[in-house]
């Protein structure tokens, strides 16, 4: 019998104004191509690159939030590798130095850990046209691209989606990215080998590009059933990057893996090394105040969910889907603070019944009209008198 072993790789697009080492626009809802570029994220010749100081203050938010350990001193290395997207012929990424390291996320009580969150630059994207023609758009080029690594602790389909659910959600509530899987601005990468109980890991799969969690948990079912037909069979199993293909519902060979001495990694010429954290007698621009940030930390998911259960006797089923998205969260929140200011609704069936109203009947609308809750025209004043009602 065998069991998977199983590792994430998110990447997440930060909600900045500009690019990571330029002041191009980063705008993801841009849809003219090539507009929001300029010598530096396209990669001329002598263009030097500036780092985004909001870009590393928001991974290390989100590295506090995964409970991680901040480095004192971080730099930026050149990975090398050709790719029609990336115009430089490198990525400027994090190698031996990340920002972020150790963390740990709790998904179905058990413990995920973080070997990593560091901070990169996005490439280009890719565009087949009916001709066969491939074009290349650039606005995201050079876009500041967060990336956390897990360690391999996942074992099924169903917790590598529930935990890239979770990520989603501290990455919202922290304000760090959108994290709009549709959009692609958060995007998961799988790890994957399949080992008997006990021995040591198996030869490690890489599925890219995974755009939705429902993928996630499809493209893991089938790599399992893959990976474990062919060790039955007295096979080896070939370690190699692999898409997923939606029309047939199966992963496919896409290049041999990559190892990390492929990419030739080097430190960033070009940028200085980051100090962080211990800032006495250091101006803004030369140190990251990690105090100030983790002042700033918003009340996360988890802790979020259990005020609900104890502060407004919500079932935990009901706190979490008011949790899931931070909107909701506080959209429920001020209902609540409608309730309250009435005096006959103190009472926690009320309160209840505004949760249980808000998860189903309100929820139902918004989906069936495609209306996010935080451009819906009902207020929680209209809301909460309508629960009294």
């Amino acid at each position: 019998m065998y069991e998977a072993v199983i590792g994430l790789e998110i990447h997440a697009q930060l909600k900045t104004d500009t690019k990571l080492f330029c002041d191009s626009r980063n705008d993801p809802d841009e849809r003219h191509p090539n507009m929001n570029v300029c010598p530096v994220c396209m990669g001329h010749p002598g263009t030097l690159p500036v780092t985004n100081k909001k870009a590393v203050e928001a991974v290390v938010k989100v590295g506090l939030a995964l409970g991680c350990s901040i480095a004192q001193f971080s730099k930026f290395d050149r990975k090398n590798y050709f790719y029609p997207d990336l115009p430089k012929g490198y990525q400027i990424s994090q190698y031996d130095m990340p920002l972020c390291e150790k963390g740990v996320v709790r998904v179905s009580a058990k413990d995920i850990g973080i070997t990593r969150v560091h901070l990169e630059e996005d490439t280009g994207r890719l565009v087949h046209d009916a001709g066969g023609a491939s074009l290349v758009d650039f606005n995201r080029a050079g876009v500041p691209l967060m990336e956390l690594v897990t360690e391999p602790d996942i074992r099924t389909a169903e917790e590598a989606a529930e935990f890239a659910k979770k990520i989603q959600m501290i990455f919202q509530y922290c304000e760090a990215s959108d994290a709009n899987m549709e959009k692609g601005q958060m995007r998961c990468e799988v790890n994957i080998s399949m080992r008997k109980a006990g021995e040591k890991f198996g030869t490690k799969v890489e599925i890219k590009n995974l755009n939705s969690f429902g993928v996630v948990k499809d493209a893991i079912a089938y790599e399992i059933k893959r990976q474990t037909a062919i060790l039955e069979q007295g096979e080896k199993v070939v370690q190699e990057t692999r898409g997923w293909d939606e029309h047939n519902k199966a992963t496919v060979s896409q290049r041999t893996k990559e190892s990390a001495h492929d990419y030739r990694y080097f430190p960033e010429p070009d940028l200085p090394m980051m100090r962080i954290g211990q800032c006495d007698g250091l101006t803004d621009e030369e140190c990251v105040n990690v105090d100030l940030i983790k002042a700033g930390l918003p009340e996360l998911p988890d802790q979020k969910k259990e005020r609900f259960v104890k502060q407004f006797d919500v079932p935990e089923k009901d706190a979490d889907i008011l949790i899931s998205d931070k909107h909701t969260a506080a959209f429920f929140e001020n209902v609540v603070s409608e309730l309250f200011s009435i005096a006959s609704s103190q009472d926690a069936v009320t309160i209840r019944q505004a949760a249980n109203y808000l998860n189903t009947d309100l929820r139902k609308l918004l989906n069936e009209t495609g209306t996010p809750i935080s451009e819906m025209l009902v207020t929680a004043e209209n809301f909460a008198e309508l629960i009294i009602l």
